[in-house]
């Protein structure tokens, strides 16, 4: 399946994850990184809004500096009784990470941002995931592969993580980091995007 896009596109994000993810389009794209601080302040218990703030700005950053490229932004995080649980440290916080996920169910966001032409556009998506009730030698081969210190939450669904998850509500592939079927559908009705030639009929 391969689409074409109106303008060139550009995945402000390093995660390969996002980068395999975008792959499924079939479209040619640039990875250039935002490196912009993640530092920024829940407000109102809004995550949802949040993740899209902390998508917005790694958008921003690069759309500065490439007008007349569809620009793609994201940011994933996990989130667990009001609480956001970023990449770990190192490993004892990685533990205390899963552990407190242990037997219960948590959610994880990603927001994302796209920009076109000085048009900036965000939205979320949201998966309940519950884990088994873990033990601690299963916890410590886990960290032990350094799985878990990149990715927020302590673990990657995609990876030996997976054995961690019970179940899980929503999508996929927003967990690994990147809602890729609202993404293309929001994409395609914008017409920044065509499944068959001639569909995409914005013209920027």
């Amino acid at each position: 399946m391969n689409f074409s896009s109106v303008k060139p596109i550009i995945l402000a994000s390093a995660s390969p994850r996002r980068q395999e993810l975008l792959q499924l389009l079939g479209l040619p794209f640039t990875v250039v990184p935002s490196d912009v601080s993640e530092e920024m302040e829940v407000e109102n218990g809004d995550f949802a809004a949040y993740a899209e703030a902390l998508a917005l700005r790694k958008t921003e950053a690069v759309a500065r500096r490439y007008e007349g490229h569809i620009v793609i932004g994201a940011d994933t995080i996990v989130v667990h009784e009001g609480k956001v649980y970023p990449k770990p440290t190192d490993h004892e916080q990685a533990k205390t990470f899963l552990k407190t996920f242990s037997g219960k169910t948590h959610q994880v966001i990603t927001g994302v941002c796209v920009a076109l032409e000085g048009e900036f556009h965000g939205f979320s998506a949201e998966t309940q995931v519950t884990f088994r009730t873990l033990d601690d030698r299963l916890l410590d081969a886990y960290i032990a592969s350094g799985d878990p210190m990149d990715k927020a939450g302590a673990y990657g669904i995609q990876t030996a993580g997976a054995l961690l998850v019970e179940q899980i509500e929503g999508d996929y592939y927003n967990v690994v980091g990147l809602p890729i079927a609202k993404l293309t559908e929001w994409l395609r009705g914008q017409g920044w995007i065509a499944l068959e030639a001639g569909e995409a009929s914005v013209d920027h």
